[in-house]
């Protein structure tokens, strides 16, 4: 029987705060992501957003992370929040031709497209659009932001069904530990200041869950907010998905831990349900 398989990562490779803890001390920059990849696989990719990497710097991370790794880049800027989907077949096709190394390595995730909060209700038909011409291998996750998509009404339904019938999963935001966090640092305040304090709604619309969890800097803190979570991913690998799961932490100083955490109560979680399957 293959085993379940579940993604869990950090939002970011490169950390100088991880030396010494996740990397091994005096390790260069060259060098994180090969070790990053060797501890977790998968990671979120912001830096698609601000603008594509020269094609040898995607053949580099081809190179350098490990088999089985996969990459879960942010949707330029320019096609989500500049152009909000429209008249962008050009900056996508460059989007995608970039990535294409990732790709046929088996080393591509779901980019996420995140929308910004002004994307809402009456631009639906485009997302539709948009999504409909996108390659059907290539994977991908909505990130929604609009209040209107949080209400529980016919516009979080209409988008619901839209990508239910697309096979296509909500990207789903977890801002709630963060915030139980009183701001006595200046990496929380400002965490506190730029994450969107959303609704939590954890639905699977598609094959792969996508869950971006915003940590409270104490990272033991953050268990009661990854008890429902760990619930669902167990869930949702016992009915074949197969789910990504990225826990940032302010500043991301210890995302690692956070990471780590997970992994440890979710294989435990896991145990138990086939040791009671089993009537051990």
């Amino acid at each position: 029987m293959t085993p379940p398989r579940y993604h869990l990562g950090c939002p970011v490779w490169s950390n100088r705060d991880w030396v010494g803890s996740l990397f091994s001390a005096g390790t260069k920059s060259k060098d994180f992501l090969r070790q990053y990849s060797a501890a977790f696989d998968t990671v979120e990719g912001n830096n698609c957003f601000y603008g594509l990497p020269k094609p040898e710097i995607v053949t580099r991370w081809r190179d350098e992370s490990a088999p089985g790794f996969r990459f879960c880049f942010k949707f330029p800027r320019a096609i989500s929040h500049d152009q909000r989907l429209r008249g962008v077949a050009a900056e996508t096709t460059a989007f995608l031709e970039r990535l294409k190394p990732l790709a046929e390595a088996d080393k591509l995730g779901p980019s996420f497209l995140q929308l910004p909060p002004s994307f809402g209700p009456d631009a639906l038909p485009v997302l539709h659009d948009y999504l409909t011409v996108l390659p059907k291998d290539f994977q991908v996750a909505v990130e929604v932001r609009h209040q209107a998509f949080f209400n529980k009404g016919e516009d979080e339904r209409q988008l619901n069904r839209m990508l239910l019938e697309l096979g296509i999963d909500r990207v789903m935001l977890d801002s709630r530990a963060l915030f139980s966090a009183e701001p006595m640092d200046a990496d929380t305040r400002t965490a506190q200041g730029k994450k969107p304090r959303l609704p939590v709604h954890a639905i699977s619309l598609g094959p792969r869950p996508f869950i971006r969890f915003i940590g409270h800097p104490d990272v033991d803190a953050n268990r009661p907010f990854l008890e429902p979570w760990l619930d669902k991913l167990a869930l949702w690998l016992a009915e074949g998905r197969e789910p990504y799961f990225f826990a940032h932490t302010p500043n991301n100083r210890h995302a690692p831990q956070l990471v780590r955490l997970v992994k440890e109560q979710l294989r435990a979680r896991l145990a138990k349900a086939l040791s009671d399957d089993s009537g051990v």
